[in-house]
């Protein structure tokens, strides 16, 4: 374990300071430090995508990710999607579309797709299924995640 130092992270456009071991997770800076538990513990080794962010705008899996890499960086997390009680378009397209079941790969799912969104304004069925690939949902609801990832880029899904 490396001793702690203070990481200054941005959060969905907020700063924060952790002091931490630069070598965790930013997974677990998340959810432990920063109390933001929307992003969950899948797999642990970045196979799954349940615990996607944007770094930057790129998806990111934060179980893979340490701390230190994400320094400085603009993270966004499933908290920092709605403007107040108005859902993000993905968010709102997965709730037209019944995306989830059991809803634990859900958050994941939906950074995911706004990170498609946020590169393809009007991605075709084959990019959708080829860039949501490494996301594991384990109820199975894929056609339903494809086509809420189709309905939000119909309503605006590249919105911030």
């Amino acid at each position: 374990m490396a001793d702690p130092i203070v990481t200054k992270l941005i959060v969905n456009g907020e700063p924060h300071e952790v002091t931490t071991d630069p070598d965790r997770s930013l997974l677990e800076v998340l959810r432990e430090d920063l109390r933001m538990t929307g992003t969950k513990y899948g797999c642990g080794e970045g196979a799954c995508g349940a615990c996607a962010v944007l770094v930057d705008g790129k998806r990111t899996f934060s179980c893979s990710t340490i701390v230190r890499e994400a320094a400085g960086r603009q993270i966004r997390t499933i908290e920092g999607l709605a403007t107040g009680d108005a859902l993000h378009p993905v968010q709102q397209a997965f709730l037209e579309e019944q995306s989830f079941q059991c809803g634990y790969c859900t958050a994941g799912m939906i950074m995911g797709a706004v990170a498609l969104l946020e590169r393809n304004k009007q991605p075709g069925e084959e990019q959708i299924r080829d860039w949501m690939n490494p996301h594991i949902c384990r109820c199975c609801t894929y056609p339903m995640i494809a086509a809420a990832v189709k309905r939000a880029a119909e309503i605006g899904g590249a919105k911030a």
